[in-house]
Order: C-alpha cells, then sequence, then structure tokens
C-alpha cells in the first residue's frame, strides 16, 4: 500500500508575506536615505550661499574704506578668503556721488550686490545697499 504524503500550503503564504514586507522595507528605506541626502545638499548650498554674501559684503566694505581713505577713488579690485572670492568696482555718478558693484563667489554660488553713495564727506552716506540678480 502506497502512502500519501499531503503538503501543507501555509508555508508559501508566510513566505510571500515575507517578502511582501521586505520589499516595502527597502523602499521606505531607500526613499529615507534619498530624502536625507537631498536635504543635505540643500543645506550645503544654502550655507554656500550664506558665505558668498558674506564675500561680497567685505568686498562692498573694502570698496567703502578705499573711499574714506581717497574721496576721489575709482576702480576695481578684488578678495580671497577661505573658501571663495569676491570683486568690486567703484565708479563715479558726479560730484560725491560713487556706486560700487560687488559679488562674491564660493564654489560656483555667486551672490551680487550694489551700493550707492550719495556723500563722501564729512561722512560716507550709503543711500542704498541691496542685492542685484
Amino acid at each position: 500500500m502506497k502512502q500519501r504524503i499531503y503538503y501543507s500550503q501555509g508555508g508559501y503564504v508566510a513566505l510571500l508575506s515575507a517578502l511582501i514586507i521586505t520589499f516595502i522595507g527597502i523602499a521606505v528605506g531607500t526613499s529615507l536615505v534619498l530624502s536625507g541626502l537631498g536635504s543635505s545638499r540643500t543645506s550645503f548650498a544654502s550655507e554656500q550661499s550664506n558665505q558668498a554674501k558674506g564675500l561680497a559684503n567685505a568686498c562692498a566694505e573694502e570698496a567703502l574704506q578705499l573711499i574714506h581713505d581717497n574721496t576721489s577713488f575709482t576702480g576695481s579690485g578684488s578678495l580671497s578668503m577661505g573658501q571663495g572670492s569676491c570683486a568690486y568696482t567703484v565708479s563715479s555718478g558726479g560730484g560725491q556721488n560713487r556706486t560700487i558693484a560687488v559679488s562674491g563667489t564660493v564654489s560656483g554660488v555667486v551672490r551680487r550686490a550694489s551700493l550707492s553713495i550719495t556723500q563722501i564727506t564729512p561722512t560716507i552716506v550709503v543711500s542704498s545697499w541691496q542685492e542685484t540678480p
């Protein structure tokens, strides 16, 4: 007499359920890692932008100091600090009026500003200091 062997199907369902749960876990984990990387990149770019703005402001201050030291100063110059550099150009608008254009660059990120001066003596009066595109 032959004996019949019956196999239970329950193990296949448990295995399939475990595989599905594993794939869902991997998908969620991958999504979290990619989201974190994107956030890190955004934060790093923001930090570079802030550094570039600081460098642009440093060049503006350098140009203002040169105008203070020599009231007829016009010209350009640059500074290198840390991971970046900045440049400035001072142009005359006639009389005591001056315009200063500055830019700061850190790893390809550029921030620019423009300053308008309406009086140099007895004190320098900056009528506007604004970022430019």
